[in-house]
């Protein structure tokens, strides 16, 4: 640590990181569980961004699987040639939308190496259980097709039947080859795609999308723990989002099923509580025709509205949520709105990396005079207001994706059901302590998180069980001692 902490820039932080995961395997998980706080924004979120973007230039050895379109009728003697036989979790990307980044092709692999990293060590997966991968299909990014250093395919992206058939030979040697309880997490997928592959695949494959599921338990979580702070139920809430992608129609449907469930009305109706803007202003009735699939069920009777502080001072939500992967759009006039017509406003700039994020922490506090709830996708540091220290929670999927994968894994689930999801947001919102919700955090601090992901792997296990999804029988008795007994610990033995 004390050499790590000598450089100055967190990219050569990630670097000297990555060389010891290369170097000393087993050293790399001790330092990350150990200080997690400290590392996990270097070997995630936000550093790995600009790791990703530069990936071609700092690339010393080769990380991970690389499927490419030349491999094409040959992808399960591919996977076959990775060396590790016994695999539990795979993390695939194609590169198409990285954070919020946009296209960075090939050198997204950055994200399936952080993500198991911390599969890892926040979650207790073995190491060599862990496999990443990324598929090239190309990228439409000119500035990377011309760099010298770019390592992937240098042609623009195949699509349609070309992509898909690539996917689907992919998706079925994996299973071939790992049977049917490895773990395929999608991760930085396009839009377009992200949808229709979770769709398709959630019926024959152990499939999760981190960014449309796993987002939605964490926000989910941090939005029940809220409640304890502002009062109600969800259903008292109304919930206006920026950005109607993944992550936003994901977190939009998780509060609608969650709320639905609290009361017992059809989801059609609970819908109606959640308003989505998206890059051409409020998704309304009139706009349906024109609408992407994912966007329709979110498309409720209301005039036209262009702009988002139009928005908020029409529908006056009382949660206001940011997915719209472009900074500074909660601007001074917005937050200042919200204030105006709630004592406490519940705030989520969760765009990823810092540069961002719809607001910052500071900007959140100053704005609405310190009665603001907010969390961001990526960490801030504390905010001092009027002599009162605000501590901004950070609403990461590390909190999640590592316990639920743990969860389905220890149980030997088939199949991912949005009931677990529910499952491990509840976990989660359940280890917020009073001592946190004092400092006005809505998610506990990470130095606890492989407690936490032991009880999001325990919630997630019995929901499994109880749908007649998990296969390793008999159940265990005690589900948390069970999912702290499978966890990898790179424990050093005393010998004096």
């Amino acid at each position: 640590m004390h050499i790590i902490r000598q450089y100055q820039l967190p990219l050569q932080k990630y670097m000297a990181m990555m060389d010891l995961q290369e170097r000393n395997e087993k050293l790399f998980y001790k330092l990350l569980i150990d200080n997690v706080e400290e590392m996990l924004p270097i070997v995630y979120t936000p550093t790995v961004g600009e790791a990703c973007q530069k990936y071609g230039s700092i690339f010393s050895r080769p990380q991970g699987l690389y499927i490419s379109l030349k491999e094409k009728g040959r992808i399960l003697e591919v996977l076959r040639n990775w060396p590790e036989k016994n695999i539990q979790v795979i993390v695939v990307t194609d590169g198409e939308r990285i954070l919020g980044l946009g296209d960075l092709g090939c050198q997204g692999m950055g994200i399936p190496v952080g993500k198991l990293s911390l599969y890892t060590a926040l979650g207790g997966v073995r190491p060599s259980a862990c496999l990443p991968v990324t598929i090239d299909v190309g990228t439409n990014n000119e500035k990377l097709l011309n760099d010298e250093f770019y390592i992937g395919l240098r042609q623009r992206r195949a699509t349609g039947q070309e992509y898909s058939e690539l996917l689907h030979e992919f998706m079925s040697a994996v299973k071939q080859n790992y049977g049917e309880r490895v773990l395929i997490q999608f991760e930085d997928f396009a839009n377009h795609n992200a949808f229709d592959l979770l769709a398709k695949y959630g019926t024959t494959h152990l499939v999760f999308n981190d960014d449309i599921q796993g987002t939605a338990s964490v926000v989910l979580a941090g939005l029940v723990a809220a409640l304890k702070l502002v009062g109600g139920t969800l259903a008292d809430h109304k919930f206006l989002f920026l950005g109607a992608g993944e992550a936003g129609t994901g977190i939009a449907e998780l509060i609608a099923l969650e709320m639905s469930k609290q009361t017992n009305m059809p989801v059609e109706e609970t819908r109606k509580r959640i308003w989505l803007v998206d890059s051409k202003g409020l998704i309304v009735g009139s706009r349906k025709e024109s609408l992407q699939h994912f966007k329709k069920p979110w498309a409720h009777e209301h005039e036209p509205i262009k702009t988002l502080l139009d928005a908020v001072n029409d529908i006056k939500p009382t949660v206001l949520i940011g997915t719209s992967g472009v900074g500074r759009t909660f601007t001074k006039e917005v937050v200042e709105a919200m204030a105006s017509f709630n004592e406490r406003p519940i705030i989520l700039a969760l765009s990823n990396p810092t540069s961002q994020s719809e607001c910052t922490a500071e900007e959140a506090y100053t704005w609405s005079k310190g009665r603001a709830i907010f969390a961001s996708g990526s960490p801030f540091a504390p905010v001092e207001y009027e002599g009162k220290v605000y501590v901004p929670g950070q609403a990461n999927n590390a909190y999640i994706f590592p316990g639920f994968g743990l969860g389905l894994i220890m149980s030997g689930t088939i199949r991912v059901h949005d009931d677990m999801l529910l499952a491990a947001s509840e976990a989660l919102a359940a280890q917020v302590t009073q001592e946190n919700f004092d400092k006005g955090l809505i998610y506990p601090p990470f130095t606890n998180i492989r407690k936490i992901s032991a009880q999001i792997a325990a919630n997630v296990a019995a929901k499994a069980y109880e749908l007649g999804l998990a296969t390793r029988l008999p159940q265990p008795k005690d589900l948390v001692k069970y999912a702290e007994s499978c966890m990898y610990s790179p424990a050093y033995r005393s010998y004096r």
